[in-house]
């Protein structure tokens, strides 16, 4: 059973989204400030994090910013905050989807669905593979540079991992997003861009020499191997 951590400050909105997830399936805990909710966190280690932005003790921000430096754990921001600066704002820090205020339950657990279903590639091919000093373990999603493990959120990884099982080929915005997001997705091209930024900066200190994450201007993004074992 898949779990989720639920972080409302708004008990009748928290009672209604927490019974339609259990509904469909989910173990829920339910958090109603930022600091219990990162002791929950902590405690329970979670599948998904339904997050609030608005909340007494620490906010959402706060939150996410929390669980980015210990945890690839999917967050789907639930804020009124409707604004595009405010959605690649949340995107830009990490979170996984964002569900604009007001909205019904039933589409609460269709986005958990949806991200929990792209979180993880499943590769059927060679299990590891070495790019240099980049190893990736397409089973265990393990990813090391220079024998040291690397930290990436769910979807950047998912990113990752397409692109290594195709070194070499050139993907256009629209074919990583029906890949990696998924063709239910229904938010900006600019989410791939925030993505291939943030790979690229976790895998900053990977000599140029033995690869790149490439731009292909007008037309894609490229894995670029130079130097595979």
């Amino acid at each position: 059973m898949k779990s989720i951590l639920l972080v409302e400050d708004e008990l009748v909105i928290a009672r209604v989204i927490k019974a339609y997830l259990q509904k469909a399936g989910y173990e829920v805990w339910s958090a109603n400030d930022g600091l219990e909710a990162m002791e929950l966190f902590d405690e329970k280690k979670p599948d998904l994090v339904l997050l609030d932005v608005m909340l007494p003790e620490r906010n959402g921000w706060e939150i996410l910013q929390y669980i980015r430096e210990k945890s690839s754990c999917p967050v789907i921001i639930m804020t009124a905050l409707g604004q595009t600066d405010q959605k690649l704002k949340g995107l830009n820090q990490g979170a996984d989807d964002y569900i604009t205020k007001p909205f019904v339950a039933d589409e609460v657990v269709a986005r958990v669905n949806a991200v929990l279903r792209r979180s993880v590639i499943l590769v059927k091919d060679q299990e590891t593979r070495l790019f240099g000093s980049l190893k990736i373990n397409f089973q265990s999603h393990h990813v090391t540079l220079h024998g040291l493990e690397l930290t990436f959120h769910p979807r950047d990884l998912s990113l990752l991992l397409f692109l290594a099982q195709n070194p070499n080929q050139t993907f256009t915005r629209e074919q990583l997003i029906e890949q990696v997001w998924g063709m239910d997705y229904g938010g900006s091209d600019r989410a791939v861009d925030l993505a291939i930024k943030r790979v690229r900066k976790t895998l900053e200190n990977w000599p140029v020499q033995e690869g790149e994450i490439k731009t292909q201007r007008g037309v894609g993004y490229q894995f670029c191997v130079y130097k595979k074992q």
